[in-house]
C-alpha cells in the first residue's frame, strides 16, 4: 500500500474485496449480467448454492449498491434482482482478473509445483 494512507481506507478496501472476492458473490453478479432474474431462476442457474446462503448473498449484494431488488406487487408477490450500474461497472474489474487467472494458470499452477517440491523449508528437496 502507498505510504500516506489512512488506515480507514485500507480497511475499506480490505472490506469490499472480501465481499467482491466471494465465490458467490461472482457466480451471482455472473448470472445477473445479461438480465433480471427471479430467486428461483439464479438458484437453478449458480447450482450447488443454498437458499440460505443465495438469500444473504443478494441481501450483502443489495446493502452494497451491486444489486437491486424489486418487488411486484402480485399473489404471491414476484421479486427480481438485477445488477445496478454499480453493478455493471464491477463486471470490468472481475472479467479482467477472470481473464488474468485463465491466462496465467498455468504459470501459477507450475509456481504451486516447484515451491511444493522444495520441501517445507524452502530449500530444495533433496533425495535421502
Amino acid at each position: 500500500m502507498e505510504e500516506g494512507h489512512p488506515q480507514e481506507t485500507c480497511l475499506r478496501i480490505s472490506q469490499l474485496l472480501s465481499r467482491v472476492g466471494d465465490k458467490w458473490v461472482i457466480l451471482v453478479i455472473r448470472a445477473l449480467q445479461p438480465e433480471a432474474k427471479r430467486f428461483n431462476a439464479l438458484k437453478r442457474e449458480i447450482g450447488d448454492i443454498s437458499q440460505k446462503m443465495l438469500s444473504a448473498t443478494l441481501r450483502n449484494l443489495e446493502r452494497d449498491g451491486f444489486v437491486r431488488r424489486t418487488v411486484t406487487p402480485v399473489t404471491p408477490p414476484m421479486v427480481e434482482y438485477a445488477l445496478t450500474d454499480l453493478g455493471r461497472e464491477l463486471l470490468c474489474p472481475v472479467q479482467a482478473l477472470a481473464d488474468w487467472t485463465a491466462s496465467n494458470a498455468d504459470r501459477i499452477e507450475a509456481a504451486r509445483a516447484a515451491y511444493d517440491s522444495r520441501g517445507e523449508d524452502g530449500a530444495a528437496a533433496t533425495a535421502a
